[in-house]
């Protein structure tokens, strides 16, 4: 599926959006340039999901959780090296229970689990994002299709 957003806000909605489709263990892998609106779209995720206080950038830290409808763990993997980096987090302790977002992840994540969710973000130059999702495996070819017959974004 390929979006177009005119505004970082809009990126802001399409998260709010995806969240009504997603469930306890699935893991969504945001790709990007900086700036591109991967914590944007995070921050909707979980107002969608409804967790508690301030979706920001875990870059210095690594990952957070944010407790919710659903648990939120955000993981900003920008500066993860390795796959036994990654594996130090321990992420795949609440994978299970959580909605997993990871900025950074395409290449180093994808093993976490059985099926994903990839998310593209461009910025153009007149601020537009080209947004192309894209499930892998699992239920998201269906969950995908219903979710875009259900309101154009």
């Amino acid at each position: 599926m390929k979006l177009k957003l005119a505004t970082a806000s809009d990126t802001h909605t399409l998260g709010v959006r995806l969240a009504s489709i997603l469930a306890p263990g699935d893991l969504l892998v945001l790709s990007g340039p900086l700036g591109a609106g991967k914590t944007a779209l995070t921050q909707g995720i979980g107002a969608g999901l409804a967790v508690e206080g301030a979706v920001t950038s875990p870059t210095f830290i690594i990952a957070r959780v944010h407790r919710g409808r659903i648990p939120l763990v955000h993981v900003d993997a920008y500066r993860l090296s390795s796959a036994d980096e990654l594996d130090d987090l321990d992420l795949d302790a609440s994978l299970e229970d959580s909605v997993t977002v990871v900025e950074w992840g395409a290449g180093l994540v994808e093993q976490l689990a059985d099926a994903h969710l990839a998310i593209d973000l461009e910025r153009r130059d007149d601020d537009v994002r080209d947004v192309t999702v894209t499930g892998h495996g699992g239920d998201w070819e269906q969950r995908l299709s219903r979710w875009e017959a259900g309101a154009a974004c």
